[in-house]
């Protein structure tokens, strides 16, 4: 009896128990996935003009797009210039703090990225960046 107690007891020892170890890593994995940062994309491929003294823009969190059609698109969906406006309200309401940035095609006519800037302008959003590429 006393030999089979013994076993048992180093059989309980020998063992590792990983389960917090797998606790740690599921809360890491849900931590990674939260703070992750998504990139945003305006939905169509835009021949942007080029800069000698573009940057970067880190926080942009409404991307709009104008391409040679002036056709303005947002978050991948094509949308009626009147609409604008609706639409950054309610991305802007989101991240306040974020940037918007438009994506006009050279080829695009100033009076849609006019009218575009004022119905954002509108909706609350006066941190308005235009895309470029550096040279």
């Amino acid at each position: 009896m006393r030999n089979f107690l013994q076993n048992q007891i180093e059989d309980e020892e020998s063992s590792v128990d990983i389960t917090p170890m797998l606790d740690v890593v599921f809360i890491m994995l849900i931590f990674f996935i939260v703070t992750a940062t998504f990139i945003k994309e305006a939905g169509i491929d835009v021949d942007k003009p080029s800069a000698a003294t573009a940057i970067v823009q880190e926080k942009a969190s409404i991307l709009i797009a104008i391409d040679a059609n002036n056709n303005v698109w947002i978050n991948r969906r094509q949308v009626d210039l009147r609409s604008v406006r609706s639409i950054v309200e309610r991305v802007h309401a989101e991240n306040p703090k974020g940037t918007l940035v438009i994506q006009a095609d050279k080829e695009s006519k100033n009076d849609t990225l006019v009218q575009v800037m004022d119905a954002s302008r509108r909706a609350g959003v006066y941190d308005i960046a235009l895309a470029a590429h550096d040279n």
